[in-house]
């Protein structure tokens, strides 16, 4: 039987009555803690082989370390230092999932892994590391598409509007603070219940200036307790990130994030590839709309429960900017759509270099671990690897140790059983993924973009008519110069008034923002376009398309 028709039927372990594995070749000469730790591996159904268990320094190729597919939907944690091979671990699933019919969606931080839709190159060290781990290596491309924020790089544009972005994700991206954000939520509730669709920065923009404006006045003192200074301070927010470049992040066509759904013509699931390289620069805005993408899944798709292999495993790379300076309203908002769309058939690995990078609340909902080397050079480093090795079970390892050990394409592992408990601690040098280690050449990356199906329906960006039109006609049909200038004005007045109304405008919002007239109106917010709004637990939004 090959390895290939193996791993369809559960792979090279299978379980004796004794409850012992028996494994080829060498599993008599194996010690008794390294049997026990290979029991744990020996499941019966479908699995991802991520390589061979390491014990004792050396590599047990007949104890192969391997993650149930069903349990993939539990989240999971990909650390370790820079260099330790993070991103060929994330390839390899990656390529395992695709294989079974599972759709991927990849955040390629560093621009170098298209190479998943091409084959790999053999040479010595991939064919030493099969030979190590007894994995039957065959040079394979898998099915990707591959996408750029706001159309900035080599991909399809990926855009959103600002009314499905909504004013909790957007607050973290322009850096406001919690009373800003309570105060944005109160805006954004007016443009939806005026039928003001926010599609760009420019709509946004427009309604801010307007109920900071002479005309707009009595509007703002309708909405609750909104200041004009705290307006004002949004108002130049948004300005100065415009400035920088911002813009062509939000606008239409929005995208449709069922397109990371897909499956190929051959049953292989879609490598969803969004290229990150081009703005690394904006950690806030990259990080942040990846939640978005996140969220917006959550609040689309239905409920599935215990199925028997993910809709979706979504990797999050860089997961620390997320949470860096994030409000504890933020992180609680995090911890709840992570806890809840693993019953919408979503895994969720977050990839970050130590596990405090991670709140405790996500941390615990994460069931399977893939721990690369850390270093410990400094003070801080030992505080880290000590509170790494206590976020993991007990173990037969020394941990302290073999975390500074590990070399690279070496990893600690604990995963969840099929039955939903943890495995033991297994020390593993993990598989060489099949498809190219690398960036595919930009021409042929380039000729993939243009030549998807979904290049058409994204590529071209539109401006219809939205807020910014519908005030501009409302205002007399001022040009664009008097528009500007309304708008200094309005940044001018909140400048005047800001340091008068600060402390006061705060204990305002939040008695408002607090209330529980405000929750109720948030939930059922309508337009008088007939259109629903409902955010979810961000504040996002989807309107019916």
């Amino acid at each position: 039987m090959s390895e290939r028709e193996s791993r369809a039927k559960g792979g090279p372990a299978t379980v004796s009555s004794a409850g012992a594995p028996e494994m080829r070749g060498t599993a008599a000469a194996l010690p008794q803690e390294a049997l026990e730790i290979a029991a744990g591996y020996a499941f019966g159904g479908p699995a991802l082989d991520l390589g061979a268990l390491l014990w004792d320094g050396r590599c047990l190729p007949d104890a192969q370390v391997r993650v149930p597919l069903p349990m993939l939907n539990r989240h999971g944690l990909v650390a370790g230092a820079t260099g330790t091979g993070k991103t060929k671990t994330l390839q390899l699933i990656a390529e395992q999932l695709s294989a079974q019919g599972v759709p991927v969606f990849l955040a390629d931080i560093k621009g170098d892994l298209s190479g998943v839709a091409a084959p790999g190159q053999a040479n010595d060290k991939v064919r030493s590391r099969a030979a190590e781990v007894h994995q039957e290596w065959a040079a394979t491309g898998f099915p990707a598409e591959f996408y750029a924020l706001g159309g900035i790089g080599h991909g399809i544009p990926v855009r959103a509007t600002v009314t499905s972005f909504g004013p909790v994700l957007l607050s973290k991206v322009l850096r406001l603070n919690q009373t800003q954000e309570q105060s944005l939520g109160l805006i954004f509730h007016y443009a939806d219940t005026k039928g003001l669709e926010l599609v760009d920065l420019k709509d946004l923009r427009a309604v801010v200036a307007f109920l900071t404006s002479d005309e707009g006045k009595g509007e703002l003192r309708n909405i609750g307790g909104l200041s004009t200074a705290t307006a004002g301070v949004i108002l130049r927010s948004l300005t100065a990130f415009e400035a920088q470049g911002m813009a062509d992040f939000f606008g239409e066509p929005e995208f449709d994030t069922s397109e990371f759904l897909r499956t190929a013509p051959d049953g292989r699931g879609v490598v969803s590839v969004l290229e990150l390289a081009a703005v690394q620069d904006r950690p806030q805005l990259f990080s942040t709309f990846l939640m978005w993408l996140l969220a917006d899944l959550f609040h689309d798709l239905p409920e599935v429960g215990d199925a028997d292999r993910p809709k979706l495993v979504f990797f999050f790379d860089e997961a620390h900017l997320l949470f860096d300076d994030a409000s504890k309203a933020f992180l609680d908002s995090i911890a709840q759509t992570v806890r809840l769309i693993r019953s919408k058939g979503v895994g969720v690995f977050f990839v970050t270099q130590t596990a405090k990078d991670v709140p405790a609340d996500v941390l615990g909902q994460l069931g399977n671990r893939i721990q690369h080397a850390l270093r410990a050079f400094t003070p801080d480093d030992q505080k880290a690897l000590k509170a790494t090795v206590k976020t993991f079970p007990n173990s037969a390892y020394d941990l302290e140790e073999l975390l500074t050990g590990l070399g690279t394409g070496e990893a600690v592992v604990t995963v969840l059983s099929e039955k939903g408990a943890p495995t033991p601690v297994a020390a593993t040098r993990l598989r060489a993924p099949e498809s190219l280690m690398g960036p595919v050449e930009a021409g042929a990356l380039e000729r993939a973009v243009t030549a998807s199906a979904l290049y058409g329906r994204y590529a071209q960006a539109v401006d219809r008519e939205s807020a910014y039109e519908r005030l501009h006609a409302s205002r007399g049909a001022k040009g664009p110069d008097e528009m500007r200038e309304a708008t200094a004005a309005g940044e001018r007045r909140g400048r005047h008034k800001e340091r008068e109304e600060q402390k006061e405008q705060s204990s305002v919002v939040e008695q408002v923002v607090g209330s529980g007239m405000f929750k109720s109106l948030a939930r059922s917010l309508g337009s008088q376009i007939g259109r629903e709004i409902t955010r979810s637990v961000f504040g996002t939004a989807r309107r019916r398309r």
